[in-house]
């Protein structure tokens, strides 16, 4: 490892979590920066943080931080990542990358100009049971791969005010929790070749429900569903010709799978076993990258985060979902 001095932007619910899991793991957390002192002062002192920060442009021009974890809202992760990069700091920006491909590009490309890392913070992709999949898929253990689905489905609000139906806070199921089972289906069958996308949209125009259907290359077929206002099974499978795998609710946490025979037979059970919620693997993964020099990346390239984020807008023209300020014309 290569020892990077971690600060996390901003102060919530999902800060507060990797926060948390950065201690588990051992890792350097020195910084936190807020739009206030009082929170700041009050998040450091929960997770024994060094630095407190009362400004984002404090955080960013600390010389003791080497990478920032970015955890705002998703409309201003392009800011506070360009900030952050601008300042010489990589970056690991929450989930969704952005808002649109757009922004994303433009991230991308600033990283690679200052010789940075910018790497998206989809956790589930870094956690061990995701890991051991894809061996199964790399040695075969399917056969060809015909289907894969997968739903991220939660009861949360119907609260206009909520951020989730906000659409100035980038409010929508697709773009909170639709991203995880998108992410995952690029994670196994590649880039869709064909998008079809329905969704039902709130009294503030945001999406509560999203279901796609997509085709890839070799022609496997893909469906997904997102849900911010009823909690589903939130479990995933991939089904080949020789066996499926069935991952158990909640399929992007750690959880158990099972590679089950076309006859039923279970070939493998996995169970994970991990300290506190997981999302540690994602920032080894960082650290590793980092001291590779690797800043393009590897298990979730800047490049499939982009790519990913290009579906994204695909889908939300389909359904008739855009924010405010934002170009219609995403490229």
């Amino acid at each position: 490892m290569t020892g990077l001095r971690w600060g996390i932007l901003a102060t919530g619910g999902i800060a507060s979590a990797f926060a948390s899991d950065l201690r588990t793991s051992g890792r350097d957390l020195v910084a936190v920066g807020s739009r206030s002192q009082s929170s700041a002062d009050e998040f450091a002192a929960k997770f024994d943080i060094p630095h407190a920060h009362p400004s984002y442009e404090a955080l960013v021009a600390d010389p003791d931080v080497d990478i920032i974890y970015v955890a705002t809202p998703h409309p201003m992760h392009h800011a506070h990542a360009k900030l952050a990069l601008d300042n010489g700091k990589h970056v690991l920006v929450e989930k969704a990358f952005t808002v649109n491909r757009a922004e994303a590009e433009d991230l991308q490309r600033i990283a690679a100009e200052r010789g940075l890392l910018a790497m998206e913070a989809m956790w589930t992709r870094y956690l061990p049971h995701m890991v051991r999949i894809r061996e199964l898929l790399a040695e075969g253990a399917l056969g060809e791969i015909r289907a894969v689905t997968a739903d991220h489905t939660q009861l949360i609000s119907s609260d206009p005010a909520h951020r989730l139906n906000d659409l100035k806070l980038g409010g929508g199921a697709l773009l909170d929790l639709g991203i995880y089972p998108i992410s995952f289906i690029w994670d196994v069958l590649g880039a869709p070749t064909s998008i079809r996308a329905t969704a039902r949209l709130v009294e503030t125009g945001a999406d509560s429900e999203v279901a796609t259907i997509m085709t890839h290359e070799g022609g496997a077929v893909s469906t997904s569903l997102s849900s911010s206002r009823a909690a589903g099974p939130n479990a995933a499978s991939i089904i080949g010709t020789e066996a499926r795998i069935d991952i158990d609710r909640v399929w992007y946490t750690p959880t158990a799978f099972r590679v089950v025979a076309p006859d039923g037979t279970v070939r493998e059970t996995y169970t994970s076993e991990v300290d506190g919620r997981g999302m540690q693997y994602q920032a080894l993964a960082a650290e590793r990258l980092v001291s590779e020099g690797n800043f393009a990346g590897d298990v979730l390239p800047i490049a499939e985060s982009v790519a990913i984020m290009g579906t994204l807008d695909e889908i939300r023209s389909q359904i008739g979902v855009s924010y405010p300020g934002e170009e219609r014309d995403h490229g």
